[in-house]
């Protein structure tokens, strides 16, 4: 793999030679940076990538450069983490190999905590579930039964090698897939995931308008092809996330909801189903497995 160039502009990565770059925002109340690291031939996206992508407004759609078919594939029941994570290093592998095709991986977890790249440990308030060390960029986030756990598994030279495209396509993804319940997700500038405004809940001091987050995002990407995902509130025990600092950001009026917690009563089904309409006009046309 050639030298990555942090998109900054401020250092390049020599192949094999692990580096971390970051710029953090000054007077940022999250205390939020964008952070690449590649270690092995992978890069890890960190909180803090936002600001840079909507100052640049990269390509929302990544289309492949020659048409196929994603694999869709929707696991009942309960994944152990360190199952998926095992299935997804190997699929990863094997797409870059040109051994197999692109796959997106649908499926609940039992309840847990993951710490990515970026995770601090004051941020884990109470271990109430098993608590994982994730690859993926990002803190601390939970999963759990009732979110959709969206683990997008594609090759994105024959795409666009373009991470900030990648993950503002991500983004707008998840936009589109919550307009089906007319629900209005947005993206902000110094906090990661998507994100909507709750003007019936109490103001910050400042008499900002609360705001909740919805769903988020972590990848990796390694030669290439990307792994991990997004993860979608459907209708998660809200009060799971009480044990950690989500993504790092304290401030009282930000806080996490879900489709149930906005009154729109929608199935994991017709979760499903809405995530792969909208994934098509951006990413390309599936075949379900």
């Amino acid at each position: 793999m050639a030298a990555i160039v942090c998109p900054l502009k401020c250092a390049k990565v020599p192949q094999g030679q692990a580096r971390r770059l970051t710029n953090r925002r000054q007077g940022s109340k999250a205390g939020l940076g964008l952070a690449f690291v590649e270690q092995e031939g992978a890069l890890l996206l960190a909180c803090g990538y936002h600001e840079l992508m909507l100052h640049e407004k990269p390509a929302r759609r990544i289309l492949p450069r020659v048409a196929s078919l994603v694999e869709w594939q929707v696991s009942d029941g309960l994944v152990p983490y360190t199952d998926a994570v095992a299935f997804m290093e190997a699929r990863a592998e094997a797409i870059a190999a040109g051994e197999a095709g692109e796959l997106v991986w649908l499926l609940e977890h039992p309840p847990l905590y993951t710490a990515g790249t970026s995770a601090r440990e004051v941020d884990l308030l109470e271990a109430r579930f098993p608590v994982y060390k994730s690859g993926r960029g990002g803190q601390f986030t939970y999963h759990g039964p009732g979110q959709r756990i969206v683990y997008v598994m594609l090759d994105l030279n024959r795409r666009n090698p373009d991470l900030r495209a990648f993950i503002c396509a991500l983004e707008a993804w998840l936009i589109a897939a919550l307009a089906v319940f007319n629900v209005k997700g947005e993206r902000r500038g110094d906090r990661i995931g998507v994100w909507v405004a709750r003007p019936d809940k109490p103001h910050g001091s400042g008499g900002e308008i609360a705001e909740d987050k919805i769903a988020a995002i972590g990848i990796r990407v390694r030669r290439w092809v990307s792994f991990h995902g997004i993860a979608l509130n459907v209708a998660p025990a809200l009060s799971h996330f009480a044990g950690i600092v989500p993504c790092g950001i304290a401030a009282a009026h930000f806080g996490v909801t879900s489709l149930h917690d906005l009154g729109v009563r929608a199935s994991m089904g017709e979760a499903d189903e809405a995530l792969r309409t909208t994934f098509a006009p951006i990413f390309g046309k599936t075949k379900r497995l």
